[in-house]
């Protein structure tokens, strides 16, 4: 039997054989990333799309520029991501901590990433996973991002207890991978798109490439581990 440091290996494997590389997080600049992270927050990709595109087109995606903006006009340009209102006050939040700590944002890459991790928390709107994708693919730092997907997937294969508990599954991959963040934002984006393309909540178990490994492969729908 596989351990779990290489069954973790192994699903990675399995799932980059699938879906190959996903490029992801397709943002040009370190704020624009942060600005998706706050976006993507219970909305499909494609709808922050949008919004990134409307801010841009109105030269908004730097530190500084959407609290010069307002509120008001933030809410209205990023109104296709949802909860928009809420989100226009996060993002200013955010880009006035930026602001306090340098808008070259250097300071993301070289600093301890355990205290801007605790810094970014305190900051209005940021959850772990929030704080964590900042880290990881503004950062660059070796903190690996959970979210629905991974929870539902780690429970279909036996890996974890419910409830998926973050800090526990976090550590669990950062425990028993290499600290690469170039694995682990390939790792956390191919786990979104199996998420998206066959382990849904009603899940899609032909298309799965893990069906082999997961021990609820067959089992009738109405017992599936829902995540």
């Amino acid at each position: 039997m596989l351990s779990r440091e290489n069954r973790l290996l192994d699903i990675y494997r399995r799932l980059f054989a699938c879906y190959g590389p996903q490029g992801w997080w397709p943002a040009e600049t370190p704020f624009e990333m942060c600005v998706g992270a706050i976006l993507t927050q219970a909305t499909a990709w494609r709808n922050v799309e949008i919004a990134v595109r409307q801010l841009r087109d109105n030269n908004l995606l730097s530190p500084g520029s959407l609290i010069a903006a307002g509120e008001e006009l933030i809410a209205q340009l990023i109104r296709p991501s949802g909860y928009y209102r809420q989100k226009a006050k996060r993002l200013i939040a955010l880009d006035r901590y930026i602001l306090s700590r340098g808008s070259s944002m250097d300071w993301l890459k070289e600093e301890d990433p355990q205290r801007l991790r605790q810094e970014l928390l305190a900051v209005h709107g940021i959850g772990p996973e929030t704080a964590d994708s900042i880290l990881l693919y503004a950062g660059g730092h070796p903190v690996f991002v959970v979210d629905s997907y991974t929870g539902r997937m780690l429970l279909r294969l036996g890996l974890i207890q419910p409830p998926p508990d973050y800090h526990r599954i976090q550590q669990m991959f950062m425990d028993q991978l290499p600290r690469d963040p170039a694995l682990y934002q390939e790792y956390h984006a191919l786990i979104v798109a199996l998420g998206k393309q066959a382990c849904n909540p009603k899940p899609k178990c032909g298309l799965c490439p893990l069906g082999d490994i997961c021990p609820t492969h067959a089992m009738p729908e109405s017992t599936f581990p829902r995540g």
